[in-house]
């Protein structure tokens, strides 16, 4: 195993081929459910499914959620836009990994600093002219790797072009909702 920031490239490659052959295994639908717990607090389930859809594994990961003090929660956990930019990152850390291993760029230091502008008069309801979620959101990416800083710019564009988090974050994607009343099944 040829293995480049501890990415199996041979792997990696391999996986690449068989997704170009036949689309379907590279298809996926992620899934997750939320409940209210108290107050302000919510706990998620994450779920996995394989590309026909079917359930593999259930309640695979847990996700706390709270508010910060300013809005009457605890602070016993993040809020939905902190794991916005902790979802970013973890996004682009993975890019970046995958990336740079195709590229035989060894990796010996990364890390994301990320922050995003909200203003609560969106979220509150005070004001139309305020939108309630991120007015702006900055990403910072620290690295230290065996590349020239043009071999480093080309990952970056290489990484931000193929993150899935950093197309759902610039490029408007359909929502659908639905209202359920009544106890869920």
């Amino acid at each position: 195993m040829v293995a480049v920031n501890g990415v199996d490239v041979e792997r990696l490659h391999e996986t690449i081929e068989v997704i170009s052959d036949d689309p379907l295994p590279g298809q996926f639908r992620f899934y997750a459910e939320t409940e209210w717990t108290d107050a302000l607090q919510c706990t998620t389930a994450i779920d996995e499914f394989d590309q026909a859809g079917e359930q593999i594994r259930t309640r695979e990961f847990h996700v706390e959620g709270d508010e910060p003090e300013q809005i009457l929660g605890d602070r016993s956990a993040p809020n939905a836009v902190e794991l916005l930019l902790a979802a970013l990152g973890s996004c682009l850390s993975v890019g970046y990994a995958a990336n740079a291993a195709v590229m035989d760029i060894e990796i010996h230091e990364l890390r994301f600093e990320m922050e995003g502008d909200l203003d609560l008069r969106g979220f509150l309801g005070i004001s139309e002219d305020v939108r309630p979620g991120y007015e702006s959101v900055t990403c910072r990416t620290h690295i230290d790797a065996d590349a020239s800083e043009s071999e480093l710019e080309e990952l970056r564009e290489r990484v931000e072009a193929t993150s899935p988090l950093v197309d759902n974050l610039s490029n408007e994607v359909p929502l659908e909702t639905e209202l359920v009343v009544g106890q869920s099944a």
